[in-house]
């Protein structure tokens, strides 16, 4: 069975930073792409960062992330991290770690895992 696991979520003030953390296991291919996205309340789910199989990283969300987050990756670990600096109230949102076969679109196609809340005041 695929698992994703996410970790690292909480509550911080403006400015602060979080470095979220998403486990994998039993993933069905190997080709396969693995990313972070993100769902506030009211709003649709969006991508934040993305990582290929190959290692190439694909930053999302324009200029409202742009700089402020960094998603890494420790393959012997099948572990994917994404490290959030001078986090902003408008961060606030559920973060979902996603994997999916590359090429296909993650949003109808991705396994998920069940989230962790990032909340900033």
């Amino acid at each position: 069975d695929v698992q994703l696991v996410e970790s690292g979520g909480g509550s911080v003030q403006a400015g602060g930073s979080l470095r979220l953390s998403c486990a994998a296991s039993g993933l069905p291919f190997v080709n396969f792409c693995m990313g972070w996205f993100r769902q506030a309340p009211g709003k649709e789910r969006e991508g934040v960062a993305a990582i290929a199989s190959g290692g190439l990283i694909t930053y999302y969300g324009g200029d409202s992330m742009k700089g402020r987050f960094t998603l890494s990756q420790d393959t012997a670990k099948k572990e994917m991290y994404l490290q959030m600096e001078s986090l902003k109230p408008e961060d606030t949102a559920m973060y979902y770690c996603g994997s999916w076969r590359c090429g296909m679109n993650p949003f109808s196609d991705a396994y998920w895992g069940q989230g962790t809340q990032v909340t900033v005041s």
